[in-house]
């Protein structure tokens, strides 16, 4: 047989149709193989059987957390969690149904709820790095300099060098023990007015009726203003800023459509809302601006000498937050396309963070105290022990007043400041046996695992400081006890945790300690709370209050 009559490739195909061209190279594996055809067949069906397999067992294994049912075309879960019943509440009785686990969806966005100590330390240990980024809500972009502050920006490298210069520069120890002088100045200026109020009430030495509601948001207002921007509450300006503040609250618990469902954005322009909040951002900055120019201002004339100040007063020889912003800038120790920008949205995301904290915590404090008036005697009893009857409370005197830290901790485990807190996965995860795709939201429910009879085992519904003497004696409020994390935990945990216990333990301290108190009917204080972001009392709290001491006592 020659070589011509020797049927090739070509002429093989060429008879048979069914080989496709475009792959020769199989062609001829497949024409000249020595390996049986029912062997491969056999091979490549294992194959296909195995892969099968281990696709399904991981499908079991990483299967998503179960969703609760119920949901609407195009809004999800909105319906179920912007009732008259508060957020965290309805979220608590779903995790009674479905597990500390589950799914929602709220618009577009799909929601891991959370509510175990357990899988929340995943979350922030093994996935620590998946979870440290924020979803960004219309209010941040509009009213937080759009995402430029440490609270609010992406996880990245401009995130990790604002938290550094935050936690490395302005809530150092050392730095807090600095400013101490400020600090209890503000608190004594406050107590010394709360004093006054009663002595120009009072009525043959009876109890006077005092909005506490009001008095525990101007507090701590003071001392973080006069600690971030040297402004002391006198100031024109920081009335200005604190009326406009309140209207950025009340904002940022207004639901924005587009948050949820993205392209129903115009509805929230129709309605005005996005005009309102480019209206407050604007008040906002130009109170911010004016006091970071007064800085400029100030550096300038301080550089050229003492007699470039103008009507030299206490405060402009005081170094505060914005001065040491400026010194890290100049320095080039944190690069910047605007400086005073970035400068403005730490300082406003610091004042309105430190106030509500504070706020909240010292208003629940009182309620829970009013409401079992046993455990306010037991506290005063403490400091008229360790402190005495002469004087009033310092800084020093906390760490000798355990029942104190005890309160504190038990009314944060109860009512935690922000009920639920929010992160976003940012890439694909496993929490608890469950699959967590990128992109998916997380909400860690607070109220619901502080409140875990499991870990809480005597009666977790219950104000019990006593609890941190017994079984919970090593819990602390610094994110590593999963169990009772109101700051947050992992590398997002609030940064100011010292300066808000500082004040808030001073403050109580100061109030228990001089001031009797009592409710005006005698009856329980109501403890319902708001249905926003963070957990306000519903109703005022007004108490009736006077002087435990003698009136050199408050001078």
């Amino acid at each position: 047989m020659t070589n011509s009559s020797i049927p090739t490739l070509s002429h093989i195909h060429a008879k048979s149709p069914s080989l496709p061209m475009h792959n020769p190279t199989l062609q001829q594996w497949l024409l000249t193989s020595m390996v049986p055809a029912p062997i491969i067949v056999s091979f490549f069906i294992v194959v296909i059987f195995y892969i099968f397999k281990k696709r399904s067992r991981n499908t079991i294994k990483t299967k998503k957390a179960p969703e609760v049912v119920g949901a609407w075309p195009f809004i999800g879960h909105l319906n179920l969690i912007s009732g008259p019943k508060p957020c965290h509440r309805v979220l608590g009785e779903l995790a009674d149904r479905y597990g500390p686990a589950f799914t929602i969806h709220v618009g577009t966005h799909p929601i891991l709820v959370v509510s175990s100590w357990e899988l929340v330390k995943v979350c922030f240990t093994t996935h620590d790095k998946s979870f440290s980024s924020r979803p960004v809500h219309k209010a941040i972009k509009f009213m937080f300099y759009n995402e430029d502050s440490v609270s609010f920006s992406r996880y990245g490298p401009y995130w990790r060098e604002l938290r550094k210069m935050i936690t490395l520069n302005l809530l150092t120890h050392h730095r807090l023990e600095m400013l101490k002088l400020q600090r209890v100045s503000e608190v004594e200026a406050c107590f010394k007015k709360l004093y006054e109020l009663w002595t120009k009430r009072k009525y043959d030495n009876a109890l006077v009726l005092v909005d506490m509601s009001k008095w525990l948001l101007e507090i701590p207002f003071n001392v973080i203003t006069r600690i971030v921007s040297g402004k002391y509450n006198f100031a024109s300006k920081v009335e200005r800023y604190k009326n406009v503040m309140e209207k950025t609250r009340s904002l940022m618990d207004t639901l924005a459509l587009s948050d949820a469902i993205p392209y129903l954005g115009w509805l929230d322009r129709l309605r005005g809302l996005d005009n309102a909040m480019k209206r407050a951002a604007k008040e906002l900055d130009s109170v911010l601006q004016s006091w970071v120019l007064e800085h400029r201002q100030k550096r300038v004339a301080v550089s050229a000498g003492t007699g470039g100040l103008v009507n030299v007063n206490e405060e402009d020889l005081e170094e505060d937050f914005i001065d040491i912003m400026l010194s890290i800038m100049e320095k080039n120790q944190l690069q910047s396309d605007d400086p005073d920008t970035l400068i403005k949205a730490v300082v406003q995301e610091m004042i309105l963070a430190a106030c509500d904290i504070t706020t909240v915590t010292l208003t629940w404090v009182l309620c829970l105290l009013l409401n079992n008036k046993h455990v306010l005697k037991r506290a005063q009893t403490e400091l008229d022990t360790q402190v005495g009857k002469d004087r009033q409370v310092d800084d020093s005197d906390i760490k000798n007043l355990p029942y104190i830290q005890a309160i504190i901790k038990e009314t944060m485990r109860l009512y935690p400041p922000g009920p639920v807190f929010e992160r976003e996965c940012s890439e694909d995860c496993e929490v608890g046996g469950f699959r967590v795709p990128a992109g998916t939201r997380l909400w860690i429910n607070l109220w619901k695992l502080q409140r875990d009879p499991n870990v809480w085992p005597k009666d977790p519904q219950e104000f019990q400081p006593e609890r941190f003497f017994n079984d919970q004696t090593d819990v602390d409020l610094k994110g590593q006890n999963f169990e009772l994390i109101p700051f947050g935990s992992g590398r997002r945990m609030c940064p100011g945790v010292s300066f808000s216990l500082q004040v808030m333990h001073l403050v109580l301290a100061r109030i228990i300690h001089g001031f009797e108190l009592k409710t005006p009917t005698g009856a329980n204080i109501d403890m319902s709370t708001t249905l926003g972001m963070i957990s306000w009392k519903a109703t005022p709290l007004e108490v009736l209050m006077a002087p435990r001491f003698e009136p050199v006592f408050y001078m």
